[in-house]
């Protein structure tokens, strides 16, 4: 089946970012959004929107029904979820399927069994991943988990197998915060995910974040585009990615690359896809963390370091075509960061919606932006922070920490705060220049 006209369920600079690429196929675009998103520039740029529901998620970007309908009245023979939202609903994937719309994703199968965390861990260990062996709270009384803890030894980290995007997770550092947290956690997994279900696994100590960004086809194809490291986080979210690892040997980087394929093709992907892994850095080992069966926030940097559009590749892909390339053809060029923008203090993380009074993005070369505000625009307090994201390219690491200072300095946003001298403060810190940090980094050093 070849798609003719995209619905895209989502909002901001990935809602965009997914139009440029249906532009560029010469497919028709539907965008769908919420009162408060009335404004914003992906209902500008559409070919066709639809207001979904009010401003909360639940009645809109989450509201399945009438997305389904709006892809329905529009004929849209195709929905791409994005990232967050509807992105890893298996049930969603269901009716798009019952009704004969392609989603512009994995098939179900891969949805259900890797969004799973625990399960995941599973079936990488069969796969012949290296994983940390997790402790599964829901199954065992409350003292054998204090047990198995103990023998496992503290700090552990408590996660929500249902979460993502660094919501559900605490460290925990001694046994009389245990309890208490799982059941904090219960509850909040159970209200954020629908899903009360938690695990407990070891927490690495000087842990780097890498993940590897993984194609696959309906074809039995699937092949790596690298891996990037996204270690600089502030409570498990990401705020500064680069590709390639900085700290990876190049044995270590073929390892980890050829292991996520090695998953892949166990769990018969067929999309675009990453597989996150925990690097210790002491033992110089790598641990599978979990498997986002989606595009990623931080894609641009495997993009412009590959020349590949994931967001087209996704589209390919989910209609049948299968890859046009194989593993030895792909280049991998130079280096690559970004910084993701956030409506927010620049140190507390506290969120700062409102207007944007004037904006003015960077340029020049070997910069990219990905966004969605203008001057004038009002953004909104109901969604996530971040509002944009910049992304510079070069011939090495050094080059890119230079251009990219060179390019938040041009930056200008007035009307808000954002988390722009954060980025300025982390990029000019002499132990992230020196590649001597890990996932604690801005806990340790940027409070």
């Amino acid at each position: 089946m070849k798609i003719k006209k995209v619905l895209i369920a989502n909002r901001g600079e990935i809602a965009i970012r997914i139009l440029r690429s249906c532009r560029e196929m010469g497919l028709q675009t539907v965008c769908v959004h919420s009162t408060a998103d009335e404004h914003s520039l992906h209902v500008k740029l559409a070919d066709e929107s639809v207001c979904i529901g009010p401003a909360k998620s639940s009645l809109s970007y989450l509201n399945i029904p009438a997305i389904l309908s709006a892809a329905e009245i529009t004929g849209a023979d195709a929905i791409h979820p994005g990232f967050g939202f509807l992105s890893e609903n298996k049930e969603f994937a269901q009716l798009c399927e019952k009704w004969k719309i392609a989603f512009i994703g994995p098939n179900i199968d891969c949805i259900e069994k890797m969004g799973d965390k625990i399960l995941s861990k599973e079936i990488a260990e069969r796969a012949g991943l290296p994983i940390l062996k997790p402790i599964k709270v829901n199954e065992i009384s409350d003292n054998e988990i204090k047990k198995q803890v103990k023998e496992m030894g503290f700090p552990v980290l408590i996660k929500a197998s249902a979460g993502g995007g660094g919501r559900g997770m605490k460290k925990i550092e001694k046994e009389s915060e245990l309890l208490v947290n799982i059941q904090r956690l219960k509850a909040e997994a159970k209200a954020g995910f629908g899903d009360d279900t938690l695990f407990i696994e070891k927490y690495i100590t000087n842990p780097r974040h890498v993940e590897v960004q993984i194609l696959a086809d309906k074809h039995g194809n699937v092949v790596h585009l690298g891996e990037r490291d996204c270690t600089v986080q502030r409570r498990f979210q990401k705020v500064v990615e680069e590709s390639p690892c900085p700290v990876l040997t190049e044995e270590k980087r073929v390892q980890i690359c050829e292991s996520a394929v090695k998953l892949a093709e166990f769990v018969g992907y067929d999309s675009v896809g990453t597989v996150e892994y925990l690097y210790d850095q002491d033992e110089q080992k790598f641990y599978f963390m979990e498997m986002n069966t989606r595009i990623q926030v931080e894609h641009p940097v495997t993009e412009q370091r590959t020349g590949v559009d994931l967001i087209a590749q996704q589209i390919l892909s989910a209609q049948g075509d299968a890859l046009t390339f194989k593993q030895e053809e792909i280049e991998f060029h130079g280096h690559s960061i970004e910084c993701r923008i956030n409506a927010e203090n620049p140190f507390t993380g506290a969120p700062s919606p409102g207007e944007i009074l004037h904006y003015h993005r960077p340029a020049g070369f070997g910069v990219r932006v990905d966004d969605f505000i203008y001057s004038g625009y009002k953004v909104p307090p109901f969604y996530d922070s971040m509002i944009a994201k910049i992304i510079v390219s070069g011939k090495d690491r050094l080059t890119c920490l230079n251009r990219m200072i060179r390019a938040l300095e041009e930056t200008v946003i007035e009307g808000i705060q954002t988390n722009k001298d954060l980025h300025l403060k982390i990029l000019r810190d002499e132990s992230f220049r020196g590649n001597n940090y890990s996932t604690n980094f801005l806990a340790d050093k940027m409070q």
